[in-house]
């Protein structure tokens, strides 16, 4: 096993805090890890209070964010992964939103 296996299967998620600009999170042996907002539109596109519901899965090794339906692995921001949803899918997400806010 190489050493960045290791780092990513130690990982685990302390805190996070989502400003405008990034995804900060706060990993348990005190690494913090900032990634551009950006890299997940879900959260780009979402609401102070959706951002800031997020639940921590399997021991910090993800975060769920229930409101959006976003997922995000530590392990993939340590190796620098943007989010993998496809355009159509982000934009079909985005269609149901915008209906649901005209209720």
């Amino acid at each position: 096993m190489n050493s960045l296996a290791v780092v990513e299967r130690d990982a685990a998620a302390l805190r996070v805090e989502v400003t405008q600009d990034e995804i900060i999170v706060t990993l348990v042996d005190g690494r913090v890890l900032s990634v551009p907002v950006t890299w997940y539109p879900r959260l780009s596109h979402g609401t102070k209070e959706e951002i800031n519901t997020y639940e921590l899965m399997g021991r910090g090794t993800g975060i769920h964010w229930p409101l959006l339906d976003e997922d995000i692995s530590v392990s993939g921001l340590l190796r620098g992964n943007p989010s993998f949803e496809s355009e159509q899918s982000l934009q079909h997400w985005l269609d149901e939103r915008a209906s649901r806010n005209k209720k």
